[in-house]
């Protein structure tokens, strides 16, 4: 389990294709302090480290077909930075909110205004159905960042973001048209099923 706020980045510096997977080798910060077989978020996805280099400088995680396909992970090239978070110790804090990093879509930027002090940016989902989930002042994973939503609307919704969010994610490398992961908020997920019935 994730909490959205992100730990550090890392760059890809290679990638490998096996059949439908692709391997992701990453040199990142926290390198020396991952383990073989951790879970860790990366833009949101939760996947297992699978090996370290002998420096620790660089590890390796597999995304599988179906993950590749639901998620922005497929657009990564060698040089893109990802957004880097560890499981949530249980001793630890929840600054942000309860995220799994089951990754539900992708959503497209729409819009990126500068107000002078923070960033307000505008995504469309593909679902029409999912806007339900999207409720103002709840929360929203994007990138595996825990975000509240200004403002829900039809197929859209907006999220503010301060200097700090911008200058440590990489949500500062974001274009209008770009596709960024989206996981919603699982107690209105499960609110949604419940009333569904």
């Amino acid at each position: 389990m994730f909490t959205g706020i992100i730990e550090t980045t890392g760059v890809i510096s290679a990638i490998k294709e096996t059949g439908t997977n692709k391997d992701f080798f990453i040199k990142s910060p926290i390198t020396k302090e991952l383990k073989i077989d951790q879970s860790v978020a990366h833009n949101g996805v939760c996947l297992t480290v699978v090996n370290i280099d002998e420096a620790g400088e660089i590890y390796q995680v597999t995304a599988i077909h179906e993950t590749l396909q639901k998620t922005n992970l497929n657009a990564l090239s060698i040089g893109s930075e990802i957004n880097i978070e560890r499981c949530m110790p249980v001793n630890g804090r929840f600054d942000g909110h309860i995220v799994q990093g089951h990754v539900d879509d992708t959503a497209i930027c729409t819009s990126i205004t500068d107000e002078n002090g923070s960033w307000l940016i505008t995504f469309t989902i593909a679902q029409p159905h999912q806007q339900k989930l999207i409720v103002d002042k709840g929360s929203i994973t994007i990138n595996g960042i825990s975000l509240t939503v200004v403002k829900s609307i039809e197929n859209t919704f907006s999220v503010a973001i301060i200097p700090y969010t911008w200058e440590h994610t990489n949500l500062k490398h974001l274009s209008v048209g770009d596709a960024v992961n989206i996981e919603f908020d699982i107690i209105g997920k499960y609110v949604s099923k419940m009333l569904a019935r």
